[in-house]
């Protein structure tokens, strides 16, 4: 009984200690944040700070980490290789995770975000991808830019989305990346 409480302790600081920064990163950039200000907003003290984390820096690999385990486990559970309406399903399905987990989503997708997060978590999904676009029958090296296409403009899509307040439904954008990655702009003219 008293190690489950410890734990909701810890968790409950890790969670005050990662909102805080999250708020702090949203108008500075993270060389600029100290630990001191991050233990002030998260109304926790430097020692309990550094029971968790080496650092700034430390705070956001951890925050990177679970981001990207979630989406593993998210991804895990889908198949590349079933028809379109598993893709807009998954597609929804991301954008849901992205809706949910917007504060964080919107600091590190942003056009000021660690790009090398940013192509690891474009790469979870890089080999599903290219294998079934080449079991469709196109050329692997085509496949591998077709994918830095659709990825980088899917992330030029969800910046802009989060930047503008999450305006249209996940559905809407699900379909949006789908039939530009599927169809490019002859889907819309």
């Amino acid at each position: 009984m008293k190690n489950d409480k410890v734990n909701r302790k810890i968790k409950y600081t890790k969670m005050v200690l990662k909102e805080s920064f999250i708020r702090l990163l949203k108008s500075k950039d993270i060389s600029r944040i100290t630990i001191t200000e991050i233990c002030e907003e998260a109304d926790i003290n430097r020692a309990t700070f550094y029971a968790h984390y080496k650092d700034q820096y430390d705070l956001l690999k951890q925050i990177e980490q679970e981001l990207v385990d979630d989406i593993n486990r998210y991804l895990a559970n889908y198949s590349f290789h079933e028809n379109g309406s598993e893709s807009l399903q998954l597609m929804e399905q991301i954008f849901e995770y992205i809706k949910e987990n917007s504060e964080v989503c919107s600091v590190l997708l942003s056009e000021s975000g660690d790009k090398n997060f940013q192509r690891e978590v474009l790469s979870i999904v890089q080999h599903q991808c290219i294998t079934e676009w080449t079991r469709k029958n196109v050329n692997k090296d085509i496949a591998e830019y077709l994918y830095s296409y659709a990825t980088n403009g899917s992330i030029g899509i969800i910046q802009r989305w989060l930047r503008e307040g999450m305006d249209r439904s996940t559905m809407e954008m699900a379909e949006l990346i789908l039939k530009m990655t599927d169809q490019g702009l002859s889907a819309f003219v």
